[in-house]
């Protein structure tokens, strides 16, 4: 079986999208600034064997996927940004939390971190050209069973 980025890319981003909370969803980390009010990106992060959930034909798979919230820090009223920002978490984890299975293409989000870390939320700041954005970095751990083969 290939690993289908595709697929979970675009689970986790009709969820954003879903929410009515992103002026804009891209498919992929931002290489200028994505613009004013709350925007969402998703990008790989990493791929590792889960060695206790794989046997002896085949590897099982975390594939953390990061997305990030982005929303420029002098957005008024500015207490409103660590709100709005905090808020669209909330939103995304409710949404993963309520198809944890990412409607089937996947055995779980690992919500509780069963095989690593928790899905999580670190916020701070990031800057594009002479704007700055207080952001969210997520990480959407998924599970993929059975998605190699092993053969002598």
């Amino acid at each position: 079986m290939d690993l289908d980025l595709l697929t979970y890319r675009s689970a986790i981003t009709s969820h954003a999208q879903g929410l009515g909370l992103f002026g804009n969803v891209l498919d992929h980390e931002p290489v200028s600034a994505p613009g004013n009010g709350l925007s969402f990106a998703v990008w790989v992060k990493n791929i590792r064997p889960i060695p206790a959930r794989s046997g002896l034909a085949s590897v099982s798979v975390r594939l953390e996927v990061t997305g990030r919230v982005y929303m420029p820090a002098d957005t008024e009223p500015l207490g409103d940004v660590d709100l709005e920002v905090t808020g669209a978490v909330n939103g995304l984890f409710n949404a993963y939390c309520g198809d944890f299975q990412l409607g089937g293409s996947v055995a779980e989000v690992d919500l509780l971190g069963q095989y690593g870390a928790t899905i999580s939320a670190d916020l701070g700041y990031t800057r594009f050209n002479s704007t700055t954005y207080r952001v969210a970095s997520v990480v959407v751990p998924l599970i993929i069973n059975d998605l190699w083969t092993e053969a002598p």
